[in-house]
């Protein structure tokens, strides 16, 4: 049994190098997984991507012992699936963010779930399962990992009954997941000392299946 830590942090993913450029950078750092947008997090301007430096990345991820399945792509902050206002953009542009992490060869893409600003919350959480149901309606082998929140503001997906009130309506669930954040978990009041009792009660809840 292989019990290797696999650790990792956020890494850049630059218009002249993207992928390679993210895999030389996580390499200095001695890390054998890292997480990275495909664009700038608080824009939704992004480059078209390059299959060269896409194919040169592997090769090296490969010398280095870097598995891709472990590799994950996070959506920017300023995307939000929980305003009704912004609904038609933001799938649009998480469509094609799922595109693009296919095009990668990424298979998960963790996404903070939205906040409901202005509406309701339960208003705002039906538009972001009605969101999650149109941008996962594809043959692509892409899964998006809710984030569990912090809870500041209007957030949704601060304790685990929201979370899995989502999944429940997501209609493809082998294309859905959750992102621990455990540093959000701290700050929505769980006692991370306890993480055991944690993943017990997330496991009762929802199942550890969803937690990628």
């Amino acid at each position: 049994m292989n019990n290797e830590l696999i650790i990792g942090s956020h890494v850049s993913f630059t218009s002249n190098t993207q992928l390679l450029g993210s895999v030389e950078e996580a390499i200095s750092y001695g890390a054998n997984t890292f997480m990275f947008y495909t664009g700038a997090p608080q824009n939704t301007k992004r480059n078209p991507i390059n299959d060269n430096l896409t194919y040169e990345a592997y090769k090296l991820m490969k010398e280095n012992n870097i598995s891709l399945e472990n590799v994950v792509i996070h959506a920017p902050y300023i995307v939000n699936l929980g305003n009704l206002e912004n609904f038609d953009f933001s799938v649009s542009f998480l469509k094609e963010e799922v595109r693009r992490a296919s095009l990668l060869g990424i298979k998960n893409v963790v996404l903070h779930p939205g906040a409901y600003v202005k509406y309701t919350k339960e208003e705002s959480i039906q538009s972001i399962i009605d969101g999650l149901n149109l941008i996962l309606d594809n043959n692509l082998d892409v899964t998006i990992c809710l984030e569990t929140m912090a809870g500041k503001g209007t957030e949704i997906g601060s304790n685990f009954n929201e979370i899995k009130r989502i999944i429940d309506g997501v209609v493809d669930k082998s294309k859905i997941g959750v992102c621990l954040d455990t540093c959000h978990l701290n700050d929505s009041g769980k006692d991370i000392s306890k993480f055991d009792e944690i993943l017990e009660e997330f496991n009762n809840l929802i199942g550890m299946d969803y937690i990628h």
